[in-house]
Parts: structure tokens; sequence; C-alpha cells
């Protein structure tokens, strides 16, 4: 039998396809290279010697069209910690590169943070960045005087970012990543906006006081490493041992070490607080999927959800309150997830369903679960429909949080002064900072790779909105 000759297509109408994968951006029509060149060189020359300091590279930043915290990934890629200054020859060089080859922010920015050879963000890359941000931006003034609070709040605003940002869970953030994501957007407002806490979904200092303060409660030996026991006593052991377990077993930790010794780090515990206080986050909808994914099948059947009702059920007798059947359970939450297949729940049936919060409580969470059941149903479902509701849950907390903690610190003062202490928000922080010097110790490990779990089990979909 004769096989068929494959037809090669003629090389003319393979070369009429245009280009259209652009990793570093798509090239704009024309940019005049040497025009920002010219004016990079006008701007070094201003400075002894053509030479920039970091304190210069502001200047440095906007001669090449960048936002101002462009400055210190700036200096650091162009070699200036080496000798605390950066030459114009060196740095046009280096920024005549970029522009050559990267053709928007992401990949510029991503350009100037990466190793030699990457084309990927790791968590250790954006340290020096945080760093500069940390020393220059004014509503952060108050930390300079308390050094070991800065890699505290570093750690912080590095896993918010990858908290949000790396869709993947891979531990690596891409250019397409970051283009998808506001993260530029808001290293762009850092310019604008003199109050830190305003930027609430990666900088607020407010944010990380609160969830630092959390976790130093639950570290009673202070090592900043919890373990099972710790966790447990959070929110006043709302949550359930079972779940607890599945945080601890490495289905969304990092960092073998620690979980070899049955602790999680500070890090992890970012992870945790932001996903319980708000479940209605595309990473916050995965990171309980996963927990509750006891076989890894990349979907919730009826035995893993009655594994975890269960235990929801004894704590109600305990509380002597009756639960109600799991079969009646199960209902309910069939008839608000509805699910496409029958008889199993998967990640996108739950990114569709508007009140993940009321399925996830439902079963580890006991607290808010009588919350939700106190609760009449429609004001359940007004709140399930607010898609674009202004703040989210996370904000509403630590908003909350922070004034409670305000006022828990404003009563101790006046407890032990023997008078009433009149503190703004900011004299509030500095006072906070100092009285949680507790102890001196380095806090800042550099954050490990993410455990060997099988990242490729879950289906992912893309996040475009």
């Amino acid at each position: 039998v004769q096989t068929k000759k494959e037809e090669t297509l003629p090389p003319s109408l393979s070369q009429n396809i245009p280009t259209f994968y652009f990793p570093r951006g798509c090239p704009k029509e024309k940019v005049n290279i040497d025009a920002v060149i010219a004016k990079i060189e006008r701007t070094f020359s201003e400075f002894p010697n053509e030479r920039a300091t970091l304190e210069d590279m502001g200047k440095v930043a906007k001669a090449c069209e960048c936002p101002l915290y462009w400055k210190g990934p700036l200096f650091y890629c162009a070699g200036g910690e080496r000798t605390g200054y950066v030459s114009v020859h060196k740095f046009v060089a280096m920024w005549r590169k970029i522009l050559q080859t990267c053709y928007d922010d992401a990949a510029k920015f991503v350009h100037l943070l990466m190793n030699p050879g990457c084309n990927y963000l790791v968590q250790e890359d954006f340290i020096p960045f945080l760093q500069d941000v940390v020393n220059s931006h004014p509503g952060l003034s108050f930390l300079k005087e308390a050094s070991e609070f800065h890699s505290r709040y570093i750690t912080t605003v590095i896993q918010r970012i990858f908290y949000t940002v790396n869709r993947s869970w891979s531990g690596k953030i891409t250019c397409n990543e970051l283009r998808k994501s506001n993260f530029l957007q808001n290293v762009a407002l850092l310019e604008e906006e003199a109050d830190i806490n305003q930027l609430t979904e990666y900088f607020s200092y407010e944010h990380f006081y609160v969830i630092y303060c959390k976790f130093w409660e639950l570290d009673t030996d202070h090592d900043l490493y919890i373990d099972r026991k710790d966790l447990a006593r959070h929110n006043d052991h709302a949550i359930s041992t079972r779940m607890i377990e599945r945080i601890f077993s490495g289905a969304v930790t990092r960092g073998r070490k620690a979980q070899k010794d049955g602790k999680i780090s500070y890090a992890d515990f970012v992870w945790f607080l932001i996903s319980e206080e708000d479940k209605k986050t595309p990473t916050s909808i995965e990171y309980w999927f996963r927990c509750m994914d006891l076989d890894g099948d990349g979907a919730l059947s009826m035995y893993e959800l009655e594994y975890f009702y269960e235990e929801q059920c004894q704590k109600l007798d305990n509380m002597a309150i009756e639960p109600l059947p799991f079969e009646d359970c199960l209902c309910q939450m069939l008839d608000l997830v509805k699910p496409q297949c029958e008889g199993k729940i998967t990640l996108h049936d739950l990114k569709r369903c508007k009140l993940t919060n009321v399925f996830f409580d439902t079963f580890f969470n006991i607290e808010k679960y009588l919350d939700h059941e106190q609760k009449d149903q429609f004001s359940v479902l007004r709140d399930g429909e607010g898609e674009s509701q202004e703040i989210s849950d996370w904000e509403k907390y630590a908003a909350e949080e922070y004034d409670l903690l305000v006022a828990e610190e404003a009563a101790s003062d006046q407890w032990n002064d023997g008078y009433e202490a009149e503190l703004n928000p900011a004299d509030h922080q500095k006072a906070n900072v100092l009285k949680y010097q507790m102890e001196k110790r380095p806090f800042f490990e550099m954050p490990s790779h993410l455990a060997d779990v099988d990242l490729d089990e879950y289906d992912y979909e893309e996040d475009f909105e």
C-alpha cells in the first residue's frame, strides 16, 4: 500500500503569517531610543562626575519615563550596589539594551529585577526593590528607627504580591502574570499616595500590622514558626482540626524543613490569614479547594465533604446545637454551588459561585458557619451579589482589626501612664512598632521554594478579569 505523501505548503504562504506571540510585550510603532538616551545623559550631566547615587535615581527614573519607585531596580540592575553609584556609560548601555528587547512595563520590570539567565521573578528578587520603598517612602518614615521591622514588612508585602499575582502557584512570576495583574499600577501609585495605608492591595502598613499581631499572639515562643496547636487557637478554635491537619500537610504550604518539623512559617501564615478572612478571591478559593481535595483528583467528592462536615457536627453537639443532617446540608450546598457534573464539585464550579465563603465556612469554620445560619437567606444572597463591591472582605476585616488594636494600645497606655493618651494613627504606629520590638532577632529567612506538590493535577483556568 502506497502511503500518500504529505503536501508541503509553499513557503510564500507560511511567510504571510504575522508574528502574534510577544513574550516581552508588543513592539510599539517607533520609539526614538536615541532621544530617550539623550534625555538620560542630560540628567546624568547634573551629577558630579556624571555618576548617580541611589538618592539621585529618582531623577533618572523620570528621564527613563518610569514611575519613581523603579529607581531602586534601575540602580541595582546597572550594578550600583557594588560601588555605591552608577556611571552614565554603564547606565545608558543597560537601558538601551532594555529598550531594544523589552516593549512594555511588565517586561522591563521583570528584566530589572530578575537574576541573569531567568525570565521570571522569585521571591528574593523583590527584596532590594521593597527595601528602597521602606527607606524612601514618606508613609514609612517612622520605620527608620526600627530596622528589625523592615524585613517583617517586606516579607508580608512579598507574600501578598505572590498571593495575588502568581496565579500559577509556581513560585515564579512571569511577564504574562505581571501584565495581567494590577501590581505595576500600584507601584506607580506609591509616588502619588503619601499615605501608604491607602494602597490596601500590597503595601498597606496597617494590613501588615494586623497580620503580624495575629501571628505574634499565636507564636508564643516567638521563634517565628507556629505548630498545629498554635494555629488551632486562632479565632478561638474556630477552624476545625481536620482542616488544620490539611494546612500542615503541605497542600498549601512551602518549606520542607519547617513542614518536617510540623510547623509553618510567618510567610505561610500570611497566605492562611488572607484566605481565611476573604474566601471569594481566586487564590483563596484555590487555597481551600486544595485543602479539601484529600485525594488530589481535582474534584470534591461527597465523601470529602462528609469528612469535614463530621467534625462540624461534633462541635455543634458540644455546643448543644442540633446539627443539620449531612444529607440536608449536602442538598443546600449543591443548590448553592450548582455543580456542572453530578456528584462532584470542581474548582471551576466554586469560582462561578458567588457564595464560596458560605460553602467553605459550612465545612470547617464553626463561628462563621453559625453567623451565616443566623442571617436570613436574602441578606446572604445580597452579600453574594456584591460582585462590584468597593471593599473586599479582607479589607473590611483588616480595618476592623486595626481599629481594635489601636483601641487596645490606647487603653494600655492610659492604664500604664495614669492619664488619657491621645494618639493619632501615625503616632500609634510608631508606638506599636516600639512596643513590639520584643526580641531583636533576625527575622527574614530567604523564602524557600514551594513544597513538592504536583501543581499540574489542578486545573487552574486563566483569570483574565
